[in-house]
Protein backbone atom coordinates (compact mmCIF):
# COMPACT_ATOMS: atom_id res chain seq x y z
CA UNK A 1 0.00 0.00 0.00
CA UNK A 2 3.01 2.28 -0.33
CA UNK A 3 2.23 3.42 -3.29
CA UNK A 4 -1.67 3.95 -2.52
CA UNK A 5 -3.58 7.17 -2.54
CA UNK A 6 -3.84 6.83 1.66
CA UNK A 7 -3.97 3.63 3.52
CA UNK A 8 -7.85 2.62 5.13
CA UNK A 9 -8.03 3.44 8.69
CA UNK A 10 -10.94 1.12 10.14
CA UNK A 11 -10.50 1.41 14.20
CA UNK A 12 -11.80 5.14 13.57
CA UNK A 13 -15.04 5.82 15.83
CA UNK A 14 -17.83 7.93 14.89
CA UNK A 15 -16.45 11.35 16.54
CA UNK A 16 -13.77 10.81 14.37
CA UNK A 17 -15.21 10.48 11.27
CA UNK A 18 -16.52 13.91 11.63
CA UNK A 19 -13.64 15.31 12.47
CA UNK A 20 -11.78 16.93 9.58
CA UNK A 21 -8.69 17.43 11.22
CA UNK A 22 -8.26 13.09 11.12
CA UNK A 23 -5.56 12.43 8.33
CA UNK A 24 -3.99 9.69 7.09
CA UNK A 25 -0.45 8.63 5.67
CA UNK A 26 2.32 11.22 5.25
CA UNK A 27 0.21 13.31 1.66
CA UNK A 28 -2.46 14.27 4.63
CA UNK A 29 -5.13 13.50 2.73
CA UNK A 30 -8.74 13.02 4.64
CA UNK A 31 -9.92 9.62 5.55
CA UNK A 32 -11.91 7.63 2.77
CA UNK A 33 -10.29 9.88 -0.01
CA UNK A 34 -8.18 9.18 -2.89
CA UNK A 35 -7.44 12.91 -4.15
CA UNK A 36 -4.37 12.87 -6.37
CA UNK A 37 -4.75 16.41 -6.09
CA UNK A 38 -2.86 16.91 -2.68
CA UNK A 39 -0.52 13.80 -2.94
CA UNK A 40 2.85 15.04 -2.74
CA UNK A 41 2.57 18.51 -3.03
CA UNK A 42 2.58 19.28 0.27
CA UNK A 43 0.36 22.69 -0.82
CA UNK A 44 -2.58 21.70 0.50
CA UNK A 45 -3.02 21.92 4.48
CA UNK A 46 -6.27 19.69 4.60
CA UNK A 47 -5.25 16.96 1.27
CA UNK A 48 -8.68 17.84 -0.42
CA UNK A 49 -7.76 20.63 -2.40
CA UNK A 50 -4.62 21.20 -4.39
CA UNK A 51 -3.66 21.27 -7.95
CA UNK A 52 -6.62 20.86 -10.53
CA UNK A 53 -9.12 20.42 -7.19
CA UNK A 54 -11.29 23.22 -8.54
CA UNK A 55 -11.93 20.38 -11.62
CA UNK A 56 -15.36 19.04 -12.50
CA UNK A 57 -16.15 14.77 -11.96
CA UNK A 58 -17.19 12.96 -15.10
CA UNK A 59 -21.04 12.26 -13.54
CA UNK A 60 -20.84 15.94 -12.89
CA UNK A 61 -21.62 16.62 -16.70
CA UNK A 62 -24.37 14.35 -17.27
CA UNK A 63 -26.89 15.86 -19.39
CA UNK A 64 -30.31 16.21 -17.02
CA UNK A 65 -33.42 15.77 -19.27
CA UNK A 66 -35.34 15.94 -15.98
CA UNK A 67 -34.37 19.56 -15.33
CA UNK A 68 -35.66 20.71 -19.01
CA UNK A 69 -39.41 19.51 -18.19
CA UNK A 70 -42.55 22.22 -17.83
CA UNK A 71 -45.04 22.52 -15.90
CA UNK A 72 -48.23 22.99 -17.17
CA UNK A 73 -50.94 25.36 -15.64
CA UNK A 74 -53.18 22.23 -14.43
CA UNK A 75 -50.11 20.80 -12.50
CA UNK A 76 -48.87 18.09 -14.72
CA UNK A 77 -45.61 17.48 -15.45
CA UNK A 78 -44.06 17.66 -19.16
CA UNK A 79 -41.38 17.27 -21.66
CA UNK A 80 -43.38 20.11 -23.37
CA UNK A 81 -40.53 20.50 -26.92
CA UNK A 82 -39.59 16.86 -27.06
CA UNK A 83 -43.24 15.69 -26.86
CA UNK A 84 -44.56 18.73 -29.50
CA UNK A 85 -41.60 17.86 -31.66
CA UNK A 86 -42.22 14.27 -31.60
CA UNK A 87 -46.00 14.63 -32.38
CA UNK A 88 -44.76 16.81 -35.68
CA UNK A 89 -42.20 14.21 -36.55
CA UNK A 90 -45.37 11.68 -37.11
CA UNK A 91 -46.94 14.40 -39.33
CA UNK A 92 -43.87 14.40 -41.61
CA UNK A 93 -45.28 12.42 -44.09
CA UNK A 94 -45.38 12.57 -47.92
CA UNK A 95 -48.72 13.72 -48.83
CA UNK A 96 -48.87 13.19 -52.51
CA UNK A 97 -52.30 11.58 -53.75
CA UNK A 98 -50.83 8.10 -55.51
CA UNK A 99 -53.10 5.28 -56.55
CA UNK A 100 -53.33 3.21 -54.11
CA UNK A 101 -55.46 -0.07 -53.32
CA UNK A 102 -58.44 0.87 -51.02
CA UNK A 103 -59.60 -2.93 -50.48
CA UNK A 104 -56.75 -5.01 -49.40
CA UNK A 105 -56.08 -8.85 -48.34
CA UNK A 106 -53.25 -9.21 -45.68
CA UNK A 107 -51.70 -11.92 -44.27
CA UNK A 108 -50.16 -11.25 -41.14
CA UNK A 109 -47.25 -13.70 -40.07
CA UNK A 110 -46.04 -13.90 -36.70
CA UNK A 111 -42.77 -15.32 -35.63
CA UNK A 112 -43.19 -17.86 -32.17
CA UNK A 113 -39.73 -19.80 -32.46
CA UNK A 114 -37.67 -19.70 -29.45
CA UNK A 115 -36.03 -16.49 -30.49
CA UNK A 116 -38.93 -14.32 -29.39
CA UNK A 117 -38.67 -15.26 -25.76
CA UNK A 118 -35.90 -12.40 -25.83
CA UNK A 119 -35.95 -9.74 -23.20
CA UNK A 120 -34.48 -7.04 -25.10
CA UNK A 121 -37.54 -5.50 -25.87
CA UNK A 122 -39.98 -5.79 -22.96
CA UNK A 123 -41.80 -7.70 -21.62
CA UNK A 124 -39.83 -10.24 -24.07
CA UNK A 125 -40.68 -10.28 -27.85
CA UNK A 126 -43.63 -12.28 -27.59
CA UNK A 127 -45.64 -11.16 -25.48
CA UNK A 128 -44.72 -7.53 -27.03
CA UNK A 129 -45.39 -8.65 -30.44
CA UNK A 130 -49.09 -10.08 -29.73
CA UNK A 131 -50.03 -6.75 -27.85
CA UNK A 132 -48.90 -5.11 -30.72
CA UNK A 133 -50.78 -7.04 -32.97
CA UNK A 134 -53.82 -6.76 -31.13
CA UNK A 135 -53.78 -2.74 -31.77
CA UNK A 136 -52.76 -3.69 -35.46
CA UNK A 137 -55.73 -5.01 -36.12
CA UNK A 138 -58.10 -2.83 -34.74
CA UNK A 139 -56.20 -0.10 -36.95
CA UNK A 140 -56.01 -2.24 -39.73
CA UNK A 141 -59.82 -2.21 -39.92
CA UNK A 142 -60.32 1.37 -38.45
CA UNK A 143 -57.91 3.03 -41.65
CA UNK A 144 -59.08 0.26 -44.47
CA UNK A 145 -62.62 -1.10 -43.81
CA UNK A 146 -63.47 -3.21 -46.48
CA UNK A 147 -60.82 -4.90 -46.03
CA UNK A 148 -59.75 -8.48 -44.90
CA UNK A 149 -57.15 -9.95 -42.93
CA UNK A 150 -55.71 -13.90 -41.85
CA UNK A 151 -53.04 -14.34 -39.08
CA UNK A 152 -50.64 -17.22 -39.66
CA UNK A 153 -48.23 -18.15 -37.03
CA UNK A 154 -44.03 -19.77 -37.21
CA UNK A 155 -43.55 -22.78 -35.17
CA UNK A 156 -41.44 -25.70 -34.59
CA UNK A 157 -40.72 -25.72 -38.16
CA UNK A 158 -44.14 -25.40 -39.40
CA UNK A 159 -46.95 -23.06 -40.44
CA UNK A 160 -49.76 -22.95 -37.92
CA UNK A 161 -53.41 -20.90 -38.62
CA UNK A 162 -54.39 -18.48 -35.97
CA UNK A 163 -57.38 -16.79 -37.93
CA UNK A 164 -58.67 -17.38 -41.44
CA UNK A 165 -58.94 -14.68 -44.04
CA UNK A 166 -61.95 -12.47 -42.47
CA UNK A 167 -63.40 -8.77 -42.04
CA UNK A 168 -64.04 -9.24 -38.60
CA UNK A 169 -61.18 -7.70 -36.16
CA UNK A 170 -63.31 -9.23 -33.08
CA UNK A 171 -62.51 -12.49 -34.30
CA UNK A 172 -58.74 -11.92 -34.83
CA UNK A 173 -58.42 -10.03 -31.70
CA UNK A 174 -60.43 -13.22 -29.74
CA UNK A 175 -57.95 -15.92 -31.37
CA UNK A 176 -54.62 -13.56 -30.73
CA UNK A 177 -55.32 -13.18 -27.10
CA UNK A 178 -56.42 -17.25 -26.84
CA UNK A 179 -52.80 -17.68 -27.94
CA UNK A 180 -51.22 -15.43 -26.04
CA UNK A 181 -52.65 -17.16 -22.83
CA UNK A 182 -52.27 -20.67 -24.05
CA UNK A 183 -49.40 -20.74 -26.29
CA UNK A 184 -45.54 -20.48 -25.76
CA UNK A 185 -42.90 -19.64 -28.19
CA UNK A 186 -40.99 -23.31 -29.10
CA UNK A 187 -38.64 -24.44 -32.09
CA UNK A 188 -37.34 -22.60 -35.36
CA UNK A 189 -39.60 -20.95 -37.47
CA UNK A 190 -39.85 -21.70 -41.20
CA UNK A 191 -40.10 -18.51 -43.50
CA UNK A 192 -41.17 -21.10 -46.73
CA UNK A 193 -43.62 -22.54 -45.30
CA UNK A 194 -45.45 -19.04 -43.74
CA UNK A 195 -45.33 -18.03 -47.40
CA UNK A 196 -46.96 -21.25 -49.02
CA UNK A 197 -49.55 -20.92 -46.39
CA UNK A 198 -50.07 -17.19 -47.11
CA UNK A 199 -50.07 -18.22 -50.79
CA UNK A 200 -53.08 -20.80 -50.26
CA UNK A 201 -54.99 -18.13 -48.58
CA UNK A 202 -54.29 -15.24 -51.23
CA UNK A 203 -54.73 -16.99 -54.16
CA UNK A 204 -58.93 -16.80 -54.80
CA UNK A 205 -58.96 -13.13 -53.37
CA UNK A 206 -60.05 -11.20 -56.48
CA UNK A 207 -58.10 -9.40 -58.81
CA UNK A 208 -59.05 -5.89 -57.99
CA UNK A 209 -57.72 -6.16 -54.75
CA UNK A 210 -54.36 -6.33 -53.20
CA UNK A 211 -52.17 -9.57 -51.81
CA UNK A 212 -50.10 -8.89 -49.48
CA UNK A 213 -47.86 -10.35 -46.85
CA UNK A 214 -46.52 -9.31 -43.28
CA UNK A 215 -43.92 -10.77 -41.42
CA UNK A 216 -42.72 -10.10 -38.01
CA UNK A 217 -39.63 -11.71 -38.01
CA UNK A 218 -37.45 -12.26 -34.92
CA UNK A 219 -34.94 -15.44 -35.87
CA UNK A 220 -31.91 -15.01 -37.42
CA UNK A 221 -32.79 -18.45 -39.82
CA UNK A 222 -35.09 -19.93 -41.43
CA UNK A 223 -35.61 -23.74 -41.13
CA UNK A 224 -37.31 -24.35 -44.62
CA UNK A 225 -37.89 -28.12 -46.42
CA UNK A 226 -36.75 -26.85 -50.00
CA UNK A 227 -35.74 -24.34 -52.01
CA UNK A 228 -37.04 -20.56 -50.72
CA UNK A 229 -36.05 -18.67 -53.80
CA UNK A 230 -38.69 -20.72 -55.69
CA UNK A 231 -41.31 -19.78 -53.62
CA UNK A 232 -40.13 -16.03 -54.00
CA UNK A 233 -40.65 -16.49 -57.55
CA UNK A 234 -44.47 -17.67 -57.02
CA UNK A 235 -45.06 -15.40 -55.11
CA UNK A 236 -43.81 -12.82 -58.32
CA UNK A 237 -46.19 -14.48 -60.27
CA UNK A 238 -49.21 -14.50 -57.94
CA UNK A 239 -48.50 -10.63 -58.09
CA UNK A 240 -48.02 -11.21 -53.97
CA UNK A 241 -45.87 -8.10 -52.12
CA UNK A 242 -44.55 -9.30 -48.57
CA UNK A 243 -42.85 -6.65 -46.11
CA UNK A 244 -40.53 -7.84 -42.98
CA UNK A 245 -40.58 -6.20 -39.79
CA UNK A 246 -37.08 -7.64 -38.01
CA UNK A 247 -36.45 -7.82 -34.41
CA UNK A 248 -32.86 -8.90 -34.67
CA UNK A 249 -30.29 -8.36 -36.77
CA UNK A 250 -30.53 -7.87 -40.38
CA UNK A 251 -31.16 -11.15 -42.44
CA UNK A 252 -30.08 -11.53 -45.69
CA UNK A 253 -32.93 -13.69 -47.55
CA UNK A 254 -35.71 -11.34 -45.78
CA UNK A 255 -34.29 -8.48 -47.62
CA UNK A 256 -33.98 -10.09 -51.20
CA UNK A 257 -37.65 -11.13 -50.52
CA UNK A 258 -38.71 -7.83 -49.79
CA UNK A 259 -37.03 -5.98 -53.38
CA UNK A 260 -37.75 -8.69 -55.31
CA UNK A 261 -41.80 -8.95 -54.80
CA UNK A 262 -41.74 -4.92 -54.11
CA UNK A 263 -40.22 -3.88 -57.75
CA UNK A 264 -37.23 -3.47 -55.87
CA UNK A 265 -38.38 -1.11 -53.23
CA UNK A 266 -35.85 -2.08 -50.28
CA UNK A 267 -37.90 0.49 -47.55
CA UNK A 268 -40.43 -2.74 -46.60
CA UNK A 269 -37.86 -3.93 -45.13
CA UNK A 270 -36.61 -2.57 -41.52
CA UNK A 271 -35.44 -3.58 -38.06
CA UNK A 272 -36.94 -2.04 -35.08
CA UNK A 273 -34.43 -0.17 -32.73
CA UNK A 274 -36.88 -0.54 -29.48
CA UNK A 275 -40.15 -0.67 -28.73
CA UNK A 276 -41.76 2.80 -29.91
CA UNK A 277 -39.80 2.09 -33.30
CA UNK A 278 -41.46 -1.55 -33.60
CA UNK A 279 -44.87 -0.35 -32.90
CA UNK A 280 -44.41 2.81 -35.51
CA UNK A 281 -43.01 -0.01 -38.33
CA UNK A 282 -45.78 -2.36 -37.41
CA UNK A 283 -48.02 0.43 -37.59
CA UNK A 284 -47.38 1.89 -40.59
CA UNK A 285 -48.75 -1.08 -42.59
CA UNK A 286 -51.80 0.23 -42.07
CA UNK A 287 -51.34 2.53 -44.98
CA UNK A 288 -52.11 0.84 -48.51
CA UNK A 289 -49.17 0.65 -50.54
CA UNK A 290 -48.72 2.28 -53.81
CA UNK A 291 -50.23 0.47 -56.74
CA UNK A 292 -47.35 -0.11 -59.69
CA UNK A 293 -47.21 -2.33 -62.44
CA UNK A 294 -45.26 -5.68 -61.37
CA UNK A 295 -42.10 -6.53 -62.50
CA UNK A 296 -41.45 -9.75 -64.54
CA UNK A 297 -38.61 -12.03 -63.51
CA UNK A 298 -36.27 -14.56 -66.11
CA UNK A 299 -33.42 -16.03 -66.46
CA UNK A 300 -30.26 -15.37 -67.95
CA UNK A 301 -27.53 -17.06 -69.59
CA UNK A 302 -26.14 -18.12 -65.89
CA UNK A 303 -29.26 -19.11 -64.61
CA UNK A 304 -30.02 -16.35 -62.52
CA UNK A 305 -33.34 -14.76 -62.36
CA UNK A 306 -33.29 -10.88 -63.45
CA UNK A 307 -36.19 -8.62 -63.52
CA UNK A 308 -37.36 -6.50 -65.88
CA UNK A 309 -39.42 -3.63 -66.00
CA UNK A 310 -42.83 -3.72 -66.86
CA UNK A 311 -43.83 -2.96 -70.77
CA UNK A 312 -45.99 0.03 -71.73
CA UNK A 313 -49.10 -2.22 -72.31
CA UNK A 314 -48.71 -4.07 -68.86
CA UNK A 315 -48.82 -0.24 -67.66
CA UNK A 316 -51.39 0.66 -69.10
CA UNK A 317 -53.30 -2.53 -68.11
CA UNK A 318 -52.58 -1.57 -64.39
CA UNK A 319 -53.56 1.62 -64.62
CA UNK A 320 -56.60 0.97 -65.62
CA UNK A 321 -59.74 1.30 -63.45
CA UNK A 322 -61.48 -1.85 -62.84
CA UNK A 323 -65.25 -1.38 -61.94
CA UNK A 324 -66.69 -3.34 -59.02
CA UNK A 325 -70.38 -4.12 -58.22
CA UNK A 326 -71.34 -2.99 -54.16
CA UNK A 327 -74.43 -3.25 -52.39
CA UNK A 328 -75.20 -0.87 -49.93
CA UNK A 329 -78.21 -2.71 -47.38
CA UNK A 330 -79.63 -0.47 -44.81
CA UNK A 331 -80.15 -2.08 -41.25
CA UNK A 332 -83.44 -3.53 -40.26
CA UNK A 333 -84.65 -4.86 -36.89
CA UNK A 334 -87.48 -7.32 -36.14
CA UNK A 335 -89.79 -7.52 -33.54
CA UNK A 336 -89.18 -9.69 -30.20
CA UNK A 337 -91.35 -12.43 -31.93
CA UNK A 338 -89.42 -12.84 -35.58
CA UNK A 339 -85.75 -14.01 -34.72
CA UNK A 340 -84.00 -15.56 -37.84
CA UNK A 341 -80.88 -17.25 -38.62
CA UNK A 342 -77.50 -14.97 -40.32
CA UNK A 343 -76.29 -16.45 -43.25
CA UNK A 344 -73.17 -15.68 -42.31
CA UNK A 345 -72.69 -17.61 -39.01
CA UNK A 346 -76.00 -19.17 -38.21
CA UNK A 347 -76.94 -17.26 -35.70
CA UNK A 348 -80.60 -15.87 -34.42
CA UNK A 349 -81.00 -12.38 -34.39
CA UNK A 350 -83.26 -9.69 -34.52
CA UNK A 351 -81.09 -7.21 -36.63
CA UNK A 352 -79.35 -7.54 -40.05
CA UNK A 353 -78.78 -6.55 -43.58
CA UNK A 354 -80.71 -7.65 -46.09
CA UNK A 355 -78.39 -8.32 -49.32
CA UNK A 356 -79.98 -5.68 -52.11
CA UNK A 357 -79.56 -8.50 -55.00
CA UNK A 358 -80.69 -11.94 -53.38
CA UNK A 359 -82.25 -10.10 -49.25
CA UNK A 360 -80.69 -12.55 -47.97
CA UNK A 361 -79.44 -11.70 -43.85
CA UNK A 362 -75.92 -10.92 -42.79
CA UNK A 363 -75.53 -9.59 -39.34
CA UNK A 364 -72.94 -6.97 -39.62
CA UNK A 365 -70.83 -5.07 -42.11
CA UNK A 366 -68.62 -5.18 -44.61
CA UNK A 367 -69.10 -9.14 -45.73
CA UNK A 368 -69.68 -10.36 -48.55
CA UNK A 369 -73.29 -12.22 -49.29
CA UNK A 370 -72.96 -15.79 -48.79
CA UNK A 371 -75.37 -16.66 -51.28
CA UNK A 372 -74.73 -14.38 -54.09
CA UNK A 373 -71.11 -12.70 -53.11
CA UNK A 374 -71.89 -9.36 -53.86
CA UNK A 375 -69.77 -7.17 -51.46
CA UNK A 376 -72.20 -5.19 -48.81
CA UNK A 377 -70.80 -1.95 -47.66
CA UNK A 378 -71.80 1.20 -45.60
CA UNK A 379 -71.34 4.47 -48.07
CA UNK A 380 -68.91 5.33 -44.30
CA UNK A 381 -66.90 2.40 -45.17
CA UNK A 382 -65.89 3.91 -48.30
CA UNK A 383 -65.54 7.30 -47.01
CA UNK A 384 -63.04 6.15 -44.74
CA UNK A 385 -60.97 4.41 -46.94
CA UNK A 386 -61.01 7.75 -49.44
CA UNK A 387 -58.70 9.71 -47.52
CA UNK A 388 -55.81 6.98 -48.23
CA UNK A 389 -56.25 8.45 -51.99
CA UNK A 390 -56.31 11.88 -51.18
CA UNK A 391 -54.91 12.88 -47.80
CA UNK A 392 -54.84 16.07 -46.13
CA UNK A 393 -51.81 18.54 -46.60
CA UNK A 394 -49.06 19.45 -44.09
CA UNK A 395 -49.68 22.54 -42.23
CA UNK A 396 -47.11 24.98 -42.00
CA UNK A 397 -45.38 26.28 -38.79
CA UNK A 398 -46.37 29.79 -38.47
CA UNK A 399 -43.11 32.68 -37.45
CA UNK A 400 -43.29 34.76 -34.91
CA UNK A 401 -44.00 37.82 -38.01
CA UNK A 402 -47.33 36.10 -38.76
CA UNK A 403 -48.60 34.71 -35.54
CA UNK A 404 -50.04 38.22 -33.82
CA UNK A 405 -53.42 37.46 -35.74
CA UNK A 406 -54.33 34.39 -34.04
CA UNK A 407 -55.17 34.44 -30.24
CA UNK A 408 -56.48 31.34 -30.25
CA UNK A 409 -57.06 27.91 -31.58
CA UNK A 410 -59.37 27.59 -34.26
CA UNK A 411 -60.67 24.32 -33.63
CA UNK A 412 -60.28 23.81 -29.85
CA UNK A 413 -59.97 27.79 -29.07
CA UNK A 414 -57.23 26.89 -26.68
CA UNK A 415 -54.73 30.38 -25.87
CA UNK A 416 -51.74 30.70 -27.99
CA UNK A 417 -48.71 32.08 -26.15
CA UNK A 418 -48.68 35.99 -26.73
CA UNK A 419 -46.32 37.37 -28.93
CA UNK A 420 -42.95 38.29 -27.83
CA UNK A 421 -42.32 42.41 -28.14
CA UNK A 422 -39.95 42.86 -31.24
CA UNK A 423 -40.32 39.72 -33.17
CA UNK A 424 -44.59 39.93 -33.82
CA UNK A 425 -45.30 41.50 -37.57
CA UNK A 426 -48.76 42.60 -38.42
CA UNK A 427 -51.46 42.81 -35.40
CA UNK A 428 -54.42 41.30 -35.11
CA UNK A 429 -56.81 42.18 -38.06
CA UNK A 430 -54.23 44.30 -39.60
CA UNK A 431 -53.87 42.88 -42.93
CA UNK A 432 -54.33 44.52 -45.97
CA UNK A 433 -56.96 43.30 -48.69
CA UNK A 434 -60.45 42.58 -48.62
CA UNK A 435 -61.44 40.85 -46.05
CA UNK A 436 -63.27 38.17 -46.97
CA UNK A 437 -64.18 36.20 -43.53
CA UNK A 438 -65.06 36.22 -39.86
CA UNK A 439 -63.02 36.82 -36.98
CA UNK A 440 -63.74 32.94 -35.36
CA UNK A 441 -61.07 31.45 -33.15
CA UNK A 442 -59.18 34.74 -32.48
CA UNK A 443 -57.98 34.40 -36.25
CA UNK A 444 -58.95 37.32 -39.41
CA UNK A 445 -58.41 35.40 -42.73
CA UNK A 446 -58.25 37.68 -45.27
CA UNK A 447 -57.01 37.76 -49.04
CA UNK A 448 -53.72 39.04 -48.59
CA UNK A 449 -53.16 36.20 -45.40
CA UNK A 450 -54.39 33.41 -46.96
CA UNK A 451 -52.08 33.93 -49.94
CA UNK A 452 -49.08 35.04 -47.40
CA UNK A 453 -49.79 31.41 -45.75
CA UNK A 454 -49.86 29.93 -49.48
CA UNK A 455 -46.73 31.57 -50.60
CA UNK A 456 -44.79 30.04 -47.38
CA UNK A 457 -46.25 27.09 -46.85
CA UNK A 458 -43.76 24.85 -48.96
CA UNK A 459 -41.06 26.55 -47.02
CA UNK A 460 -42.40 26.28 -43.38
CA UNK A 461 -44.12 23.26 -43.64
CA UNK A 462 -40.91 20.99 -41.81
CA UNK A 463 -40.02 21.40 -38.11
CA UNK A 464 -41.50 22.87 -34.88
CA UNK A 465 -43.34 25.91 -34.44
CA UNK A 466 -41.80 28.07 -32.35
CA UNK A 467 -44.87 30.14 -31.81
CA UNK A 468 -46.87 26.96 -31.35
CA UNK A 469 -49.26 27.63 -34.42
CA UNK A 470 -49.85 26.09 -37.69
CA UNK A 471 -51.61 27.43 -40.21
CA UNK A 472 -53.83 25.31 -42.99
CA UNK A 473 -52.45 26.03 -46.69
CA UNK A 474 -56.13 26.43 -48.13
CA UNK A 475 -57.92 28.24 -45.51
CA UNK A 476 -54.94 30.25 -43.57
CA UNK A 477 -56.22 29.18 -39.99
CA UNK A 478 -54.18 28.59 -37.10
CA UNK A 479 -54.18 25.36 -35.11
CA UNK A 480 -52.58 24.11 -32.44
CA UNK A 481 -50.26 20.71 -32.21
CA UNK A 482 -52.81 18.42 -30.83
CA UNK A 483 -55.25 19.58 -32.75
CA UNK A 484 -53.23 19.45 -35.56
CA UNK A 485 -52.19 15.56 -34.73
CA UNK A 486 -55.66 15.05 -34.65
CA UNK A 487 -57.22 16.30 -37.95
CA UNK A 488 -54.11 14.17 -39.91
CA UNK A 489 -54.53 11.14 -38.14
CA UNK A 490 -57.93 10.74 -36.98
CA UNK A 491 -60.49 12.70 -38.88
CA UNK A 492 -58.41 13.66 -42.27
CA UNK A 493 -60.09 16.67 -42.59
CA UNK A 494 -59.35 20.62 -41.63
CA UNK A 495 -61.68 21.94 -39.44
CA UNK A 496 -61.29 25.83 -41.16
CA UNK A 497 -61.63 24.16 -44.44
CA UNK A 498 -64.84 22.21 -43.30
CA UNK A 499 -66.30 25.02 -42.44
CA UNK A 500 -65.11 28.27 -44.56
CA UNK A 501 -68.25 29.86 -45.96
CA UNK A 502 -66.85 32.72 -48.01
CA UNK A 503 -67.80 30.76 -51.03
CA UNK A 504 -71.74 30.64 -49.82
CA UNK A 505 -71.33 34.65 -48.77
CA UNK A 506 -69.61 35.64 -52.23
CA UNK A 507 -72.77 33.61 -54.23
CA UNK A 508 -75.00 34.77 -51.95
CA UNK A 509 -73.71 38.66 -52.60
CA UNK A 510 -73.88 37.64 -56.44
CA UNK A 511 -77.37 36.65 -56.19
CA UNK A 512 -78.27 39.90 -54.62
CA UNK A 513 -76.29 42.05 -57.50
CA UNK A 514 -78.04 39.33 -60.18
CA UNK A 515 -74.77 37.64 -60.96
CA UNK A 516 -75.37 34.14 -61.82
CA UNK A 517 -72.57 31.98 -60.07
CA UNK A 518 -72.00 28.34 -61.39
CA UNK A 519 -71.71 25.95 -58.42
CA UNK A 520 -68.04 25.90 -56.72
CA UNK A 521 -67.29 29.08 -57.78
CA UNK A 522 -68.05 31.03 -55.04
CA UNK A 523 -65.81 34.52 -55.47
CA UNK A 524 -62.47 35.41 -54.51
CA UNK A 525 -60.33 33.13 -52.13
CA UNK A 526 -62.71 30.21 -52.93
CA UNK A 527 -60.37 27.37 -55.04
CA UNK A 528 -61.68 24.59 -56.42
CA UNK A 529 -62.91 21.84 -54.33
CA UNK A 530 -59.86 19.62 -53.37
CA UNK A 531 -59.08 17.01 -50.75
CA UNK A 532 -59.32 19.62 -47.58
CA UNK A 533 -62.49 21.47 -48.43
CA UNK A 534 -66.04 20.57 -48.31
CA UNK A 535 -68.15 18.71 -51.09
CA UNK A 536 -70.71 21.19 -52.80
CA UNK A 537 -73.50 19.39 -53.92
CA UNK A 538 -75.55 20.88 -57.15
CA UNK A 539 -79.46 21.05 -56.23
Amino acid sequence: MADSDGEYVGDLSDDDLGDPRVATGADASSYGTRSKAGRGTGKSGDGRKGKGGGRKAAWEDIKRSWEHVVETEDGSITIGALLEAEKRRRLMRDTTPFQRGIIRHVMLVLDMSFAMTEKDLLPNRYLLTLNYAVDFVREYFEQNPISQLGIVGMRDGIAVRISDMGGNPAEHVEKLRSWAEQQEPQGNPSLQNALEMCRGALFHTPSHGTREVLIIYGALLSSDPGDIHDTITNLLADRIRVSVVGLAAQVAICAELCSRTNGGDTSTYAVALHEQHFRELFLAATTPPVTHPSTTSKKDDNNKETSTPPSATATATAAAASLLMMGFPSRALASKDHVSLCACHNRPTREGYACTRCRTKVCRLPADCPVCGLTLVLSTHLARSYHHLFPLRGWAAVPWSEAGRSGACFACLVGFAPVPEGKGGQGKGQGQGKDTGATTGGVVVTEATTTTTKKTAAAAVGGVSESGRYACTVCGNHFCIDCDVYAHEIIHNCPGCQSDTRGMAAGLLAEGNGEVVPNGQGGQGQEENGANEAMVIDS
